[in-house]
């Protein structure tokens, strides 16, 4: 079944591109004989009649939809005008080819060139607007102001066509500058806002040939849709000719655009063929039906009987082996049984340590009682040097220097005593005589 429904996918896809091939020639073919005396020209190959309440915004510069246009096909548009010097040869180049475009018209420029405008017009083309003065920021504008540039715009252009006609209710913002206040405005009038999907740079300070390199490569890109220009620049003028002799050499196709009226109704189109890149047809996942939303009539669900919730285990292996799901389990509960526990008043009896497990051999106690003995004794040689060095520098302070001898033991200096039959003055006595406080041995005496 999924090979029959690729097979007729793929066999309708095969009719309709061998249909489109055939129509696209055939279209180009008329076009060509509709221009006579230039048989290298494009063409118009087809027009189409869109509502601009049914889709008020297009362009996927900005927004996510465009013009029903099949792929290669190509709206030619220019802004800004008209500007007799320039204008006119943008409207010669062409007629010299029988294409047709939209001409988004400046107010102020109408006014004062309204031949121009009429020119547009008798020559088969799309009259449009694009404000009264060509505002660079509308979108920063107040709103009261960006309403006057819209519908003086309008009047003007209306005006400059002098035959009770009123323009085509396409609308584009100078330099696409937006703001929801301006999208909404346009819908409440029954405008269609234009964006466009690729331009060509041609309002900068750039080369004709730099101008045509853009538009074929943007267009490169996109496959399809609506080109930017302005027909009040030189450099326009002068890549238009190559634009259109390149677009027929690499198959694509001129489409204009008209506004529907009582008397002409919009073109019939699906809503995927609004989008640049609408799903292919190939793709057989978008053939399948939606899922719908399902609505409940009873929201509360019953409540589980207690059988239902039934955690005994005793026949547990008899029920996985009637549902053949494994091996039948032996029949012990699933969680680990809780153990039993002493009473909460008991308490755990530890043994008792050994007493020679606090015993100290007597060569570890030797060693201790050495090690100990060695640290007085060091700590006690310390203590004398710090003395004797502070006597000496008390010395220095007042003019006494001391000469450094070593420390005589106790019985040295009792013995000096007797024989020189004095009294050794005691440290502690002569330091009172002096006034002075003396640190000996660690020990402060006054």
């Amino acid at each position: 079944m999924i090979a029959s429904v690729f097979g007729g996918l793929r066999r309708r896809s095969w009719t309709a591109l061998c249909v489109g091939l055939l129509t696209s020639v055939a279209a180009q073919a008329a076009s060509a004989a509709d221009c006579p005396g230039h048989p290298d020209a494009i063409g118009t190959s087809r027009t189409i009649v869109v509502d601009p309440r049914a889709h008020p915004i297009i362009g996927t510069m900005q927004y996510g939809k465009t013009l029903p246009l099949g792929d290669r096909e190509v709206v030619l548009t220019f802004d800004d005008g008209p500007l007799p010097k320039y204008s006119n040869q943008i409207l010669d180049i062409l007629a010299a080819h029988c294409a047709k475009a939209t001409f988004f018209l400046v107010g102020r420029q109408a006014n004062a060139n309204p031949e121009g405008v009429r020119k547009v017009r008798d020559a088969g083309h799309t009259v449009a607007t694009h404000s009264q003065n060509h505002p660079t920021g509308m979108d920063r504008l107040p709103l009261d102001r960006s309403r006057q540039e819209i519908e003086q715009g309008i009047a003007s252009v209306t005006a400059a066509l002098a035959d009770g006609t009123a323009p085509a209710p396409f609308l584009r913002i100078p330099g696409l500058r937006v703001n929801d206040g301006i999208e909404e405005f346009a819908a409440s009038k029954g405008l269609q806002l234009w964006s466009a999907d690729f331009p060509a740079d041609d309002w900068r300070n750039v080369s004709a040939n730099r101008v045509y390199e853009l538009a074929m490569q943007r267009l490169e890109q996109k496959g399809k849709g609506i080109l930017l220009l302005h027909d009040i620049q030189p450099r326009t003028v002068a890549a238009l000719p190559r634009i259109l002799r390149e677009l027929k050499t690499r198959g694509y196709r001129i489409v204009h655009v008209v506004p529907a009226t009582p008397d002409r109704p919009a073109t019939p189109t699906e809503p995927q063929q609004w989008q640049l890149h609408p799903p292919s047809e190939m793709v057989a996942v978008s053939r399948w039906p939606k899922i719908p939303k399902f609505a409940f009539a009873a929201p509360t669900l019953p409540v589980p009987a207690l059988s239902d919730l039934d955690w005994h285990t005793t026949d547990l292996g008899a029920r996985a082996a009637r549902r053949a799901r494994g091996v039948p389990l032996p029949p012990v509960a699933p969680w680990p049984r809780q153990t039993t526990l002493p009473p909460a008043g008991t308490l755990a009896a530890l043994p008792v340590p050994a007493a020679s497990l606090f015993k100290i051999p007597d060569s570890a106690r030797m060693t201790l009682l050495a090690a100990s003995a060695r640290r007085a004794a060091t700590a006690q040689a310390r203590s004398t040097e710090v003395s004797s060095a502070k006597l000496a520098g008390k010395s220095r302070q007042h003019g006494r220097p001391v000469a450094a001898q070593p420390p005589a033991s106790v019985g040295e200096t009792a013995q000096a005593a007797q024989n020189a039959g004095e009294t050794t003055p005691k440290p502690a006595a002569q330091a009172k005589r002096n006034g002075r406080s003396v640190r000996v041995a660690g020990l402060k005496k006054r």
